[in-house]
């Protein structure tokens, strides 16, 4: 199946539309169906001022969008018998042996210590920031991981998962659901258990088996000329460049960075990205590689959260009408959601704008690739995404 004439030719005017608008600086974006690519298209810039265009080896900056690798990642030391999910973090970060928990401004030692299942589903009580004890003692140690960015004695990877547990947790694990730096902690866990550096482990085991040459936590110089610009908005709706290390991960990528954030840190094509989503699509497999099995992948993809979990997601209006689960969205209830799209579709998003989601119903991917601060799910994504899902 290749899409028609008139649905290539709205995708094509709707992406032009937010490009002239300057919602975007430029994208790119592709279409799987049955394991086949039945539409690619790019348009934009990957850079305006030096004027060049973006391809389709443009890479990303892909932020959350690392999240699905890292939770895969941890399915296969599942699948290996090296973990298990209900094991406490304390057993591997050390940081979080004595964890406390703020109720009514005092400091107590929670119910249960948080395990690995809560931080695979976002229910551990760590946080991205906040006016909290936890919010403002997570904000600080970002802080202190830019500061030593560029320092002799960077944070790494391990530090990192240390020092957060030995902040406060913003509520009991397992009680509630917030989104927060839980996938870092697992990556850091995946270093203790593998005694590889995280980025070691994901290259052995996913990137290089699944040919994924153009993804990691740092780019090689020739890599590099083909990194994306990223973009902001300034007061006058005009795009002014954005080259702030957010959230501890450098800038330019052009070194192997001491904390390999396995929440945030990767870079990559939509070609790679591509390989990975269908290899999930796959139930485990991609051409004769198989990294999981499928019995693995259908509970890596299924919604993770009890009903009273779920009511810390329902405040995300976006996401009505989905769960979450293993570090990503889940489309559970297609008539509450703001978009059109099918039971059991899942997928995520990055802060700059990376964007996939399978539909195993439909046996659709469809991935998106933009470079804007602050996108997340754009108004364009939900729009190209409509298009396509309405068609079939």
């Amino acid at each position: 199946m290749m899409l028609n004439a008139y649905i290539t030719d709205k995708l094509q005017k709707t992406l032009r539309t937010s490009i002239d608008n300057k919602e975007i600086a430029g994208a790119n974006m592709m279409i799987i169906k049955d394991g086949e690519e039945i539409f690619y298209h790019e348009d934009g810039y990957a850079d305006i001022e030096a004027g060049l265009p973006i391809a389709q080896d443009s890479i990303f900056r892909l932020y959350s969008m690392t999240k699905p690798i890292t939770a895969t990642a941890v399915m296969m030391l599942l699948e290996r018998g090296k973990i298990d999910l209900f094991d406490p973090v304390s057993q591997y970060i050390p940081g979080f042996r004595s964890q406390l928990l703020e109720k009514n401004g005092q400091l107590i030692p929670p119910g249960r210590e948080a395990n690995i299942h809560d931080l695979m589903n976002m229910t551990s009580g760590l946080v991205y920031g906040g006016e909290d004890m936890a919010g403002r003692h997570t904000d600080a140690l970002f802080r202190e991981l830019n500061d030593r960015l560029h320092s002799d004695t960077p944070m790494s990877t391990l530090e990192f998962a240390n020092r957060l547990g030995e902040g406060p947790l913003t509520f009991e694990p397992g009680s509630n659901w917030n989104y927060g730096t839980s996938a870092d902690v697992l990556g850091a866990i995946i270093e203790t258990v593998s005694g590889m550096r995280y980025g070691e482990f994901l290259w052995k085991e996913i990137f290089e088996p699944l040919g994924m040459r153009d993804t990691g936590f740092w780019l090689t110089e020739e890599q590099q000329e083909r990194l994306v610009k990223v973009y902001q908005s300034d007061s006058k709706g005009d795009l002014q460049p954005y080259t702030d290390s957010h959230l501890g991960v450098m800038h330019r990528m052009d070194r192997e960075p001491a904390f390999e954030s396995g929440g945030a840190g990767l870079a990559s094509t939509i070609v790679d990205a591509a390989k990975f989503t269908t290899m999930l699509m796959n139930e485990g497999s991609l051409d004769n590689t198989r990294l999981l099995n499928p019995k693995t992948v259908q509970k890596l993809v299924s919604p993770g959260l009890t009903d009273w979990q779920q009511k810390g997601l329902d405040g995300w209006h976006t996401l009505a009408g989905h769960s979450y689960g293993s570090q990503m969205r889940i489309l559970t209830d297609p008539g509450k959601a703001g978009l059109i799209g099918s039971v059991g579709e899942y997928g995520w998003d990055g802060w700059l704008g990376a964007y996939f989601t399978n539909s195993p119903v439909d046996r659709l991917t469809f991935l998106f690739m933009v470079q804007r601060r602050d996108a997340g799910t754009l108004p364009i994504t939900r729009k190209l995404r409509n298009i396509v899902f309405s068609c079939l």
